[in-house]
C-alpha cells in the first residue's frame, strides 16, 4: 500500500533515479528481494514462503502483534535459509482485521485498544486514526519495540538480521528513527535499508497482474551495479485475504496476487539469471559489501 510509495520518496532524497545512472556491465549487482507483512493472515504467509522456496524472496519481514505471527515462525523455521526482518508495528491499518501492541501502551492505541490504522491523519479517515498526530509516547514506543524485537529473536534467533518498519511508522519522526536505530544496535540488528539503496516501485496497487511481472521485469533490466532492495506485498488470493481493504485500497487480495505472480515469474528469474544477479540477504552485504 502507501508503504512502497513512501519508500520511493526516500529514494528521491537518497538515490540518484535508476534512469540517471549507467546500467551497462551486468555485474556486481546484488539484490534483497523483501516480502513484507508475514504475521497478518495465513494467506500472506503462505504467499511469502512459497515466493522464497520457488521464487526471487531473500528476505520476509514478519508482525510480531499480527494474529498469524505463530504460523509465520513455524514456516520460517521450516526454511532455514531464508533471511528475516521484525517488521516493527505501530499501525494497523485495515478495516476488519486489527492487532494490538503487545505491551500496555495507552498513546499507542485507540479506543478500542488496537494500533491507529495510518501512520498520519488521512484526509478523508475518521478523526483519531494517525499515530504521530496523536502523540505517542517515546517510553510506550520504546516498550513495545522491544517487545517484538525480543519475542522475534526468542522465536527466531539467529535467522533475524535486521529490523524494518511497518508503514515507515517507527521511523516517522526523526525522534522515532533516533529510537529504532538505537535499539537496533543494541540488538546487534541492522536497519532495512544498511548499506543498500532502494531501487524502486514495480507497480502499483492499481496495476494488473500482468503490469505487476512486466514492471518488475523492466527495474531488473536497468538495475546498475550496487547492493539494492525492493520490497512488496505477496499474498494469495482467498476469502481470508478479500476481507483485507480499507479506504482508497480495497482491491487487496487481487494486487497482491499480482505481487507472488510477479515474484514467483520465469520471465524475472531469466532477467536475473541472464544480468548475473545476486539474489542476497542482509547478512551477506553486511560480511561483504560492494566498493564504489
Amino acid at each position: 500500500m502507501r508503504t512502497t510509495l513512501l519508500y520511493f520518496l526516500l529514494s528521491l532524497v537518497c538515490t540518484p533515479a535508476l534512469a540517471q545512472q549507467d546500467p551497462s556491465g551486468g555485474h556486481d549487482i546484488r539484490l534483497i528481494v523483501r516480502a513484507d507483512d508475514m504475521g497478518a493472515a495465513q494467506a500472506v504467509n503462505e504467499a511469502c514462503i512459497q515466493a522464497h522456496r520457488d521464487g526471487i524472496v531473500t528476505s520476509v519481514e514478519v508482525l510480531v502483534p499480527g494474529p498469524w505471527f505463530l504460523d509465520a515462525v513455524r514456516l520460517i523455521k521450516e526454511n532455514p535459509d531464508v533471511d528475516v526482518g521484525v517488521h516493527l508495528a505501530l499501525t494497523s491499518e485495515w478495516q476488519r482485521i486489527k492487532w494490538r501492541p503487545l505491551t500496555h501502551a495507552p498513546s499507542l492505541v485507540d479506543t478500542d485498544g488496537y494500533f491507529r490504522p495510518m501512520t498520519k491523519q488521512e484526509p478523508g479517515f475518521p478523526p483519531d486514526t494517525g499515530f504521530v498526530d496523536a502523540h505517542p509516547k517515546l517510553d510506550e514506543v520504546e516498550r513495545e519495540l522491544r517487545a517484538q524485537i525480543e519475542t522475534a529473536q526468542r522465536h527466531l534467533g539467529k535467522q533475524v538480521s535486521h529490523v524494518s518498519a511497518h508503514m515507515l511508522a517507527a521511523r516517522a519522526t526523526p525522534e522515532l528513527q533516533a529510537l529504532t536505530e538505537r535499539l537496533a544496535r543494541e540488538y546487534g540488528l541492522r536497519m532495512e535499508d544498511d548499506g543498500v539503496k532502494y531501487a524502486g516501485n514495480f507497480g502499483s496497487n492499481t496495476s494488473t497482474p500482468e503490469h505487476r511481472e512486466e514492471a518488475l521485469v523492466e527495474l531488473l533490466e536497468r538495475l546498475p551495479p550496487g547492493d539494492w532492495f525492493i520490497v512488496e506485498h505477496p499474498a494469495f488470493d482467498t476469502p481470508e485475504m478479500r476481507g483485507f481493504g480499507h479506504k482508497g485500497y480495497e482491491r487487496v487480495a487481487a494486487d497482491r496476487a499480482g505481487v507472488t505472480r510477479a515474484y514467483l515469474s520465469s520471465r524475472v528469474r531469466e532477467v536475473i539469471d541472464r544480468r548475473g544477479i545476486e539474489l542476497v540477504g542482509f547478512p551477506a552485504i553486511a560480511s561483504n559489501p560492494l566498493s564504489r
